[in-house]
Order: structure tokens, then C-alpha cells, then sequence
């Protein structure tokens, strides 16, 4: 073991903006530092990055951290990345600069061209493959865009100039000073071009999506070596990395078999760990990559994705100006008065698991004289625990059991409301640890096993809770409600076809 004054720094690059956290040998978050970035939406279903604000603001608040907390180099052990997954950059390998915005895991205009892709025959072996459907979510047709739509691109690849990555690896590559373009199994699993079973990109796959293997990175397990990043005068390893929900399942201990967590952040995600043989849902689900220690298995897990949560509170907010902040949502919802029931589907980019609808937009149903905004605001939140029920129902029937208790984690869980009812509309426990911040924990969690800082049954210890929600409402009522959520998500499928 090493001494107890040992720190490892995650970065957890989001959506919305990026991160950076001091996490101590006892597993406690002891400083975190935060910027937002710019989010572009140059036509409609277009979601766009800028890179280099990617990086900037990563860097940045990695530099804050370590001036505010006086960090002593000679006491940081490790750094852990753990970043939105899909979102897919391109950059000349010998600048480093990149050659177009990144393309958003929410975006949508390569919809048309999975359904090319879909006509072609390709969806089963997609599957198969990958344990994913063909979806504009992935990083595939995002990367068939650009090499196609962006000049120059496809010849920067036949010249073996071009590099392709996930955010992880566009942050690897700017820590390590160009020295290593590397990807982690679970980012490759998200891109629809890995095959899940051997674990290498899959050269049927590159074929058949005109994907050049030169643009590819290194993929490594979760604890692998990614390189040194440069910090000013010295230099860390970075040993852990994971795409965002990988990295809360791990960071949430749900190291066995059967245990579930569901994240609440710009989007929902549920995730089971279904143990080290990859199997294929029969309820719209994905099979993704869970984890991979370095010298073991790897695991696996059901993957259920809800593109709006915390998203859909944020149009609250900054779309409807019916908030001031995200956080006022829940003392809105609680002052909703009357027995008229108001639905939000806020499906502004499509319908994820299990309906996956490309071509589903957002309503309002319900709508009488005496709604209010603190009706909406109610809606809008409760949009978000139905759409974890429908994940759920289908994970459990695709397990063969039933879950008596979900872990929670992200910023929208702190919501006791929320929390409420999500117990309720799934009768089923949810508890939520002390520290939500399990995406970036897991990060931190992965790079300290690898510099022997603690071991799997350690971390399961140092796991705290700090409630449990138990369901208290009727099943004829729950029964009801659910099943009007049904029926408005029926009436928004298909909008745009």
C-alpha cells in the first residue's frame, strides 16, 4: 500500500462541461473544479463541440485543481479519464489540430443514413458484432460523415495523416503531447465498429462503413498505461479510463453479476453488469463493454439510454425560461395543485431504448385551463423516472428477474422528489450513496487499482449510503399512471417520417 497521502485526479469531460477532481486513498472527493463549455446547433438536429474548447476547459480546470489544492507532485499517483461517449473528433496527427467540430453523441443528421445502412442488410450483423443497433447515436456514421462532408478528410486518411477518437482519446492525445493516440474497450464498444467478442475493431465492420484502419487509436483495457501527461514541470501516468457510464457502474461497486445502477445527467442511462459472457437483448437494449482490468475478462452489461434528463430540466431553464436554475425544478414540482395529470415525452432528439425512434419528437399532453408551469416543471421530471421504468422493464425481462434495488448516481438524483418517484413508478428501492459523483469516482477508482492504492473489496467498503427511497404508492394507481406515459409516447413515434 502506498502512503496515505496519495491522491489520484479524474477528469470527467461531459457534455455540458468539463471537470476535474481530487480523490483521496479514502475514496472521498476532496476538491472539484468545473467549466462549462459551448454547446452549437448549426441546423436543426445538429449538436456540435468545438475540440479545442474541449481541451481548454479540461486543462483548465486540471490546473485549477492543482493550484487550489497546492498538489504535490511527488503525492499524485495516478490520473483517470472518463468522458461522454460517441462523440467523435477528427485531427491531423501532425499538428494535432483538428479539421472539424466535433459531431455530439446527440446529434442526428446521419438518421437517414442509418436507415441506408438498415435497408443494406447490416443491422443483424451490426448486432452481432457489436451488441448495439444501427443508430446516428454512434460514433460510425458520425465518422462516414465526416470523412465524406468535410474537405480534405478522406485524403488526410489515405495519407495516413488523419486520426480518429472518442473524447478520451482526443484527451490522451493532448496530455501526452501527441505521444499516444489510445482508446479504452469500453469507448471502442460505443463506436459500432468493435467487435465485443474479440475485442479489435472489427475489419467486416470497417468495410462495410468505408472506415480506414489508419485512423483508428490503440484500444487497452480500463487500467492499461495511456501514456505521462504533462503538467507543467512533471509528469503523471494516466492508468484508468472509461466512458462515462461505464465508469459510474464501476465507480457505484456493482461489481457483481445482476447489480444495477442508473445515472441522471444531461441523459439517463441504466446499466447491468450481466458478468464476463457478452448476451444479446431481446427488448431494444445494447450490449456494451462494462469493463476491462488489465491481465483479466472482461465484463459486460446491459445498457439502456435515455438521451433527455437532466437535459430536459436544463430546457426547462434555458428554453422555456420557466426556472431560474435546474435545482429550483423540484420545489416547482412540489406546488403542483389539482388532479389533472400532464404528461411531457421530451423526446427532442429521438426516442432512445428500448423504442429507439429516430424520428420521434417531444409533447405535451394532458393540457387543461388551470395547467401551470409548476405542472410542466412536475411533468418534465417525471418524464425522466417513466423513461428509466420502460429501461428497467425491459432489462428485467431480459435478465429473467426482478431488481429490488436500483443505486443512483448524477446530479439529478439529489432531487428527493425525483427520487420519490422513481421508487414509486418502478415499486422498487433506490438508493443513492453519499457521494453522487460515482462517473468520475469510478474513473479515479480504476487508475487507483492499478498503482495498488486499494483493491476491488476495498472500494466496495468505502461505499457509503446516504438514502434509501422505498416505493409507497398503490400498484392501480402506479399501474395507471404508466400506462397514460405509454400512450403519449406512442403519439410522438414516427413525428418526422
Amino acid at each position: 500500500m502506498k502512503p496515505m497521502d496519495h491522491y489520484v485526479i479524474a477528469l470527467d469531460q461531459g457534455t455540458t462541461s468539463s471537470r476535474a477532481l481530487l480523490v483521496d486513498q479514502k475514496g472521498r472527493i476532496v476538491d472539484m473544479t468545473q467549466m462549462e463549455f459551448a454547446q452549437f446547433f448549426p441546423q436543426s438536429g445538429w449538436v456540435e463541440h468545438d475540440p479545442m474548447q474541449i481541451w481548454n476547459s479540461q486543462r483548465q480546470v486540471l490546473d485549477q485543481l492543482l493550484v487550489r489544492n497546492s498538489v504535490d507532485r511527488r503525492s499524485l499517483a495516478a490520473i483517470g479519464i472518463t468522458n461522454q461517449r460517441e462523440t467523435t473528433l477528427l485531427w491531423d496527427r501532425r499538428t494535432g489540430t483538428p479539421i472539424c467540430p466535433a459531431i455530439v453523441w446527440q446529434d442526428k443528421r446521419t438518421a437517414e443514413l442509418c436507415q441506408q445502412l438498415i435497408a443494406e442488410g447490416l443491422l443483424d450483423m451490426v448486432r452481432r458484432k457489436t451488441g448495439l443497433v444501427i443508430d446516428s447515436y454512434f460514433s460510425a456514421t458520425k465518422v462516414m460523415w465526416m470523412l465524406k462532408e468535410v474537405p480534405g478528410a478522406r485524403e488526410l486518411a489515405s495519407q495516413g495523416h488523419l486520426a480518429f477518437g472518442t473524447v478520451d482519446s482526443w484527451l490522451i492525445w493532448n496530455l501526452t503531447q501527441g505521444a499516444v493516440h489510445a482508446t479504452d474497450v469500453t469507448n471502442a464498444s460505443r463506436t459500432m465498429l468493435f467487435n465485443i467478442h474479440t475485442l479489435q475493431w472489427d475489419d467486416d465492420l470497417l468495410k462495410a462503413f468505408d472506415i480506414p484502419p489508419s485512423i483508428l487509436p490503440e484500444v487497452k483495457a480500463c487500467t492499461a498505461h495511456f501514456g505521462m501527461a504533462h503538467l507543467g514541470d512533471f509528469q503523471v501516468p494516466i492508468f484508468g479510463v472509461a466512458g462515462d457510464q461505464q465508469a459510474a457502474l464501476f465507480g457505484q461497486t456493482c461489481f457483481n453479476m445482476g447489480m444495477a445502477k442508473n445515472t441522471y445527467g444531461t441523459g439517463c442511462f441504466m446499466l447491468m453488469n450481466i458478468g464476463t459472457s457478452p448476451q444479446l437483448s431481446t427488448q431494444g437494449l445494447l450490449t456494451t463493454l462494462a469493463w476491462q482490468l488489465e491481465g483479466e475478462a472482461a465484463h459486460y452489461a446491459f445498457e439502456g439510454s435515455v438521451f433527455m434528463a437532466g437535459a430536459a430540466v436544463q430546457w426547462l431553464r434555458d428554453g422555456l425560461k420557466l426556472i431560474d436554475q435546474s435545482v429550483d425544478s423540484e420545489y416547482f414540482a412540489t406546488k403542483a395543485l389539482g388532479s389533472n395529470q400532464v404528461y411531457v415525452v421530451p423526446a427532442f432528439t429521438g426516442m432512445g431504448a428500448p423504442y429507439w425512434d429516430m424520428y420521434a419528437r417531444g409533447a405535451i399532453f394532458g393540457l387543461t385551463r388551470d395547467t401551470g408551469k409548476d405542472h410542466i416543471v412536475k411533468a418534465t421530471l417525471e418524464a425522466i423516472a417513466y423513461q428509466t421504468k420502460d429501461v428497467l422493464t425491459a432489462m428485467e425481462t431480459d435478465a429473467g428477474f426482478t431488481l429490488k434495488r436500483l443505486h443512483v448516481d448524477g446530479g439529478a438524483c439529489v432531487n428527493n422528489l425525483l427520487m420519490q418517484f422513481q421508487a414509486d413508478i418502478l415499486d422498487c428501492e433506490v438508493e443513492r450513496p453519499h457521494q453522487v459523483e460515482s462517473t468520475a469516482l469510478g474513473a479515479a477508482y480504476l487508475a487507483g487499482l492499478k498503482e495498488g492504492l486499494w483493491d476491488l473489496s476495498q472500494l466496495t467498503s468505502l461505499r457509503s449510503v446516504d438514502r434509501i427511497f422505498t416505493p409507497t404508492m398503490e400498484a392501480q394507481h402506479r399501474n395507471q399512471l404508466y400506462a397514460r406515459w405509454k400512450q403519449a409516447v406512442d403519439r410522438t413515434l414516427k413525428w418526422e417520417k
